[in-house]
């Protein structure tokens, strides 16, 4: 009885020494700061490494004597305050649980607009000059205009359920967790199968472009190193040398009405390489070659390294509007509403009948849904966070419609040969293209593998439970994604037909459907102070069947869009 009573004491002294208050069999605990004013650690008594490890004495023993070094100290300064207290790091691991505290929030609003702008900023700003042609002049512009308000309506009901949900005490942290608490299991699938959707999208499209962009800077090196761009061995007509029509659709001349030589529209091309042409040909064997790059680099399991290079996109996205300004400056303006004849290069439509292509990708060049809550969450003042939103859909919508508008305006053959991605209507040898193309390709190279690790976490974890269940899945999975990727490549690679088909499923199902059908349950159950009326479902209901008609009419424009 003695020596236990004895051990009793020795364990009680100890626990004064570890803790900042005495820690008993009541399960009372300190809690004292670390260094990192975020964190906070929990000092656990003596006893609990003996209670979790079966008994064992031998820690204990060692734990004990340590301790008792600082006995002394302790008695000549009891308080819990004293500088002679027995400090955090000394204290064994086992008796520690560190409490990471949230973060306030220190992100100003110029930050989180940025971050809004530069994330909304993709591969779809490539594709507004076509996407204008499509859908007319002035109707495309239109179109650019309200479909930028209906993405930002939808965006601001997701950070308003957030909001409501929050003010009923649920814990969420992404809409999905909205979706699963209003519509269960089906609502948080129906979520997590849009996000993949969209990711997988992003990926086709990149790949098609990666290809695209390393096929014509190898083709410049090339062509350049042999000698082949000789001007002098072709009879250049145009007066536009630097632009080209790849539809080969020559054009009437002006003065004779009669079509000039096809060189003098489709420019400078250089002299064909039988050999060259064989083994580096865009669409048969450069989306194989680009597996040699991308395929060891997806398979890191953090992509810290490749989030270092982000400030890259807004490079990219500032050269472009340097690049769209320098072309246009060059070639002028030529547009013509009053004129008859489509044949002629400065004929403009203000309308055509497959603006759905041009919503599809408005869609997807607006789709923010399910990043908007993880930008915003750190913002300083929440309550800004609505106008932030607003000022950077602002942003976003003006540099769409100054990229397509320019280059559509200023294009100086045919508007019908304008293709989805507008670096095809730069001939290949033009310096600035070249310049962009490599920036635009290195980017991709870094924000690719990102894409794949998003979408590997939201699958595996969905379905294995685990972010990286084993190499053997992860490789499975990274093949079946990058044969998609390549299939694309070869047999569709037109990026304005799938960013269209992408973004209308992802703006009817994601954008659009869940936000409205969340807030109409939302009010229907009162939450936050919210009430249902039937000027709110038909009004949301509108919204949901302006994106399925969008969604459908994908499908009527096949084979329609020039």
């Amino acid at each position: 009885m003695g020596a236990g009573k004895s051990k009793d004491q020795d364990s009680l002294e100890t626990e004064k020494l570890l803790g900042d208050q005495s820690y008993t069999s009541s399960r009372r605990s300190s809690i004292s700061e670390l260094s990192n004013p975020n964190e906070r650690v929990i000092r656990q008594p003596i006893q609990y490494h003996s209670i979790n490890n079966g008994g064992s004495e031998s820690y204990d023993s060692q734990t004990r004597a340590s301790v008792h070094r600082y006995r002394y100290y302790n008695r000549l300064a009891p308080h819990s305050n004293s500088i002679l207290h027995m400090p955090n790091h000394v204290v064994p691991a086992n008796y520690l649980i560190r409490i990471f505290s949230p973060v306030a929030g220190k992100q100003s609003s110029i930050i989180t607009i940025f971050s809004l702008w530069n994330t909304m900023m993709g591969t779809s700003l490539l594709s507004m000059p076509w996407a204008i042609k499509q859908a007319g002049f002035i109707t495309g512009i239109g179109l650019l205009i309200f479909v930028a308000g209906l993405m930002l309506y939808t965006s601001y009901r997701i950070l308003r359920a957030v909001e409501v949900l929050r003010a009923e005490n649920v814990d969420v942290l992404e809409f999905s967790d909205v979706c699963k608490f209003y519509f269960g299991k089906v609502g948080e699938i129906t979520a997590l199968v849009c996000s993949l959707m969209s990711l997988i999208g992003g990926m086709i499209v990149y790949w098609i472009l990666m290809s695209n962009f390393i096929y014509h800077v190898v083709s410049f090196i090339y062509y350049h190193a042999d000698g082949s761009f000789n001007s002098s061995t072709i009879e250049n007509k145009s007066a536009y040398s630097d632009a080209m029509c790849p539809k080969a659709n020559p054009l009437p001349d002006n003065n004779t009405n009669t079509y000039p030589d096809l060189l003098s529209v489709l420019g400078n091309f250089p002299i064909a390489n039988p050999v060259f042409e064989e083994v580096w040909s865009e669409t048969k064997t450069v989306p194989f070659f680009l597996l040699l790059v991308l395929a060891p680099i997806i398979n890191f399991k953090s992509p810290t390294f490749f989030t270092k290079f982000n400030a890259l996109g807004t490079c990219s996205v500032a050269y472009l509007f340097v690049f769209a300004a320098v072309k246009a400056a060059k070639w002028g303006i030529h547009i013509d509403f009053s004129s008859a004849d489509q044949h002629l290069p400065d004929y403009t439509s203000n309308f055509g009948w497959t603006f759905p292509a041009l919503t599809g990708i408005a869609s997807l060049a607006y789709f923010i849904h399910n990043a908007v809550l993880s930008i915003t969450a750190n913002e300083r003042n929440p309550k800004n966070s609505a106008r932030d939103l607003t000022i950077a859909y602002v942003l976003v919508a003006i540099t769409y419609i100054y990229m397509g508008a320019v280059f559509y305006s200023s294009f100086p053959l045919n508007k019908s040969c304008i293709e989805d991605n507008l670096l095809n209507n730069i001939e290949t040898n033009d310096v600035m293209a070249f310049v962009a193309r490599i920036g635009l390709f290195f980017q991709m190279v870094c924000v690719f593998p990102l894409l794949v690790f998003i979408l590997r976490v939201q699958f595996m974890h969905s379905v294995f439970g685990s972010v990286w269940p084993s190499i053997k899945h992860v490789l499975i999975l990274n093949v079946i994604l990058l044969g998609i990727c390549v299939v694309f490549a070869i047999f569709l690679p037109h990026i304005g037909r799938i960013i269209g088909f992408v973004g209308a499923f992802c703006g009817f199902s994601y954008a659009i459907c869940l936000p409205c059908m969340v807030y109409i349950k939302s009010c229907y159950l009162n939450h936050g102070g919210l009430t249902l009326s039937w000027p709110k479902v038909v009004f949301h209901g509108f919204l949901i069947f302006l994106g399925i008609i969008n969604f459908i009419a994908q499908f009527v424009i096949i084979g329609h869009t020039q």
